[in-house]
């Protein structure tokens, strides 16, 4: 087993145990670590205490991460671009329609599916339908994403997540025009109360900043350049939403186009610190063809 151990600094005085280790795990769930606390895993100061322990300063937390177990789920010949790749991981272009990882709905035909097919080996703390995945795009949203081989590298990105420091921008084509050029979006985002698929603006959420800039202005539509300083789902699908102008082809939060499968949402730029050469580095993709063919039909 791999542990990790922080020491409780004063802005987390006060937090709840489970949510602070999410914090520094940020691929991982609440839930995951309350049941690694089950399992004894977890302890402040060596003894066991409850999730929802307050944190005091100075205190001593320490997470042990389960050995991984062996790989159940089916290798699969999946489409997608390496991008980049090394012994420590790997980048990829998901291409739109490709679902992350298994969950209830899709066991099949998703990028960890295709992973195990074309990857010998992948980070295991993140579980056996998650191996190598430090951080998601939406199934309908394509783009860059990086994927942890090993354990080290896999704490290393997701801390990087977590800290701010990895770098994710986007492109999207709105619906309408903003009224500002550039800007920052501030909330908070929960699940959405009627909806619980959907996420929502609401003041009990979580809090979601992501930057905006408008690179080309149509007639009846924009090009804008997103910015990512947190990682709240649907973060930037809902903040165009609160903003009045929803994605194109977004068929949740803003409406249907004919012609397109989903968002106009790109992941083009994708920044962090190598986990083991400490060297930043950058990629870049260029929109999908299906995105540039509908830019490119839009009036000025």
């Amino acid at each position: 087993m791999q542990k990790q151990t922080f020491k409780v600094e004063i802005n987390d005085v006060g937090k709840r145990l489970d949510v602070f280790l999410q914090e520094r795990f940020p691929s991982f769930s609440r839930s995951h670590f309350s049941k690694l606390n089950e399992e004894n895993l977890v302890s402040i100061n060596g003894k066991k205490v409850k999730s929802g322990w307050k944190l005091k300063l100075g205190e001593i937390v320490e997470v042990e991460f389960k050995e991984p177990q062996k790989i159940s789920t089916e290798a699969e010949d999946v489409p997608f671009d390496i991008v980049y790749e090394d012994d420590d991981l790997v980048v990829v272009n998901k291409p739109q329609g490709v679902v992350v990882h298994p969950c209830s709905s899709t066991k099949n035909g998703t990028l960890v599916n295709g992973l195990l097919y074309r990857i010998k080996n992948l980070s295991g703390i993140n579980g056996v339908l998650r191996p190598g995945i430090v951080h998601r795009l939406d199934k309908e949203t394509s783009g860059l994403l990086v994927v942890a081989k090993n354990d080290k590298a896999h704490i290393s990105l997701a801390k990087q997540i977590k800290d701010k420091t990895c770098k994710r921008n986007y492109l999207a084509l709105l619906d309408g025009n903003l009224k500002e050029d550039c800007g920052e979006i501030k909330t908070f985002i929960a699940r959405d109360k009627k909806d619980r698929k959907k996420m929502a603006v609401s003041d009990s959420g979580r809090e979601a900043i992501t930057d905006f800039k408008v690179l080309k202005r149509f007639k009846n539509t924009c090009l804008v350049e997103f910015s990512l300083k947190t990682g709240r789902t649907h973060q930037i699908r809902v903040h165009a939403k609160y903003l009045g102008h929803p994605i194109v082809g977004d068929k949740v939060y803003g409406k249907e186009v004919k012609g397109l499968e989903g968002q106009l949402l790109h992941a083009y730029k994708l920044s962090f610190i190598h986990p083991t050469t400490l060297k930043e580095m950058t990629f870049e993709v260029s929109n999908p063809k299906y995105f540039e063919d509908y830019i490119n039909k839009q009036k000025n």
